[in-house]
């Protein structure tokens, strides 16, 4: 049976956990960390994951089931390698699965693949979305209909190297007093299989309106974007990198900007967390994950979740990954 926080499966590694009800039931879809003896660096060589296998529960107290391999490196024309974090949308009686993964010139990509079912198997596009690049895609379908996605991560994402939306292979980040670089947010086309503008950057502002610095690593976005709606706002999530922090800001429309607001978790076992937030039966969950199965392993990590609360106001309460 699923426990709160405790690994959702033990049987192989999964990380980046993206979690949705489809049809009545909870779908987590992560990443599949694969044992191995690699070099562990800023790159994320340590990651080698190539295949996704999607979990799903009938409540949250009822045994996660995995599906079983969903897609895989092998049946994707261009990607080389590395299938990162994941994120699934359900529109056009279609269930998308949107994944990053290298192409053959070793950038980051962000892919899609299709099914008519929410587990899979999936069947991919031949080739990335154009126009897409970076790791990490988050796909909110809003109450009107339109779909859009999220995504960038710093460093082995190499976010900083599409400053001016193309790849420049030696380009560095801004200086610390300067602002951060933003994820990126665009429209996806009706059909879900590509963006229709070229992504802009999300803004991401301190108290007091200004842009938060690069400098800033408490509250700076670093990878691993999640959008949801509570109460009519736009919450904004993300990971800090590398000060281990789950955070969020809120906004008023889908692109922002977003007012930082608060920690949600602080850092658990291992290098960093990835996470998504889901409402289910009345109650809010956080999904996230870290490396206490494999001793602190940055790259042998385990899904896990706990319940998530707001106050009053709409604010996320602060939680402590190891307290209840």
């Amino acid at each position: 049976m699923a426990k709160q926080n405790e690994p959702l499966v033990t049987h192989i590694y999964t990380a980046d956990p993206s979690a949705h009800v489809f049809e009545g039931k909870l779908y987590i879809y992560p990443s599949h960390d694969l044992e191995h003896d690699g070099e562990d660096n800023d790159n994320g060589d340590q990651y080698k994951m190539e295949d996704y296998h999607i979990l799903s529960m009938d409540d949250v107290d009822a045994p996660c089931v995995d599906n079983g391999e969903a897609l895989h490196m092998n049946n994707v024309p261009w990607v080389s390698g590395q299938m990162w974090a994941p994120d699934a949308a359900f529109k056009n009686d279609t269930y998308y699965l949107y994944f990053p993964a290298r192409d053959k010139d070793g950038i980051f990509r962000i892919g899609v693949a299709t099914s008519n079912r929410p587990e899979g198997p999936f069947t991919p596009q031949e080739n990335y979305m154009l126009g897409t690049f970076s790791i990490d895609p988050a796909v909110l379908v809003d109450d009107d209909n339109e779909a859009y996605i999220y995504f960038g991560g710093l460093w082995g994402g190499q976010l900083e190297k599409w400053q001016t939306n193309s790849f420049t292979s030696d380009a560095e980040g801004p200086a610390a007093d300067a602002p951060a670089i933003g994820p990126r947010v665009a429209k996806l086309s009706a059909d879900m299989l590509s963006i229709t503008e070229i992504p802009q950057e999300i803004v991401i502002l301190d108290e007091d309106g200004k842009p938060i610095t690069a400098g800033d690593e408490d509250r700076r976005y670093f990878e691993g974007p999640w959008m949801h709606k509570y109460n009519g706002k736009y919450y904004f999530s993300y990971s800090t990198g590398t000060t281990h922090k789950l955070v969020y800001a809120v906004g008023d429309s889908p692109k922002g900007p977003f007012t930082y607001k608060g920690t949600i978790l602080d850092p658990v076992i291992g290098w960093t967390t990835h996470h998504s937030i889901v409402e289910f039966n009345g109650k809010w969950y956080l999904f996230y994950h870290d490396s206490s199965m494999s001793g602190g392993v940055n790259h042998k990590r385990c899904v896990k979740f706990r319940e998530l609360q707001y106050d009053a106001e709409g604010n996320i309460i602060h939680m402590m990954p190891y307290e209840d």
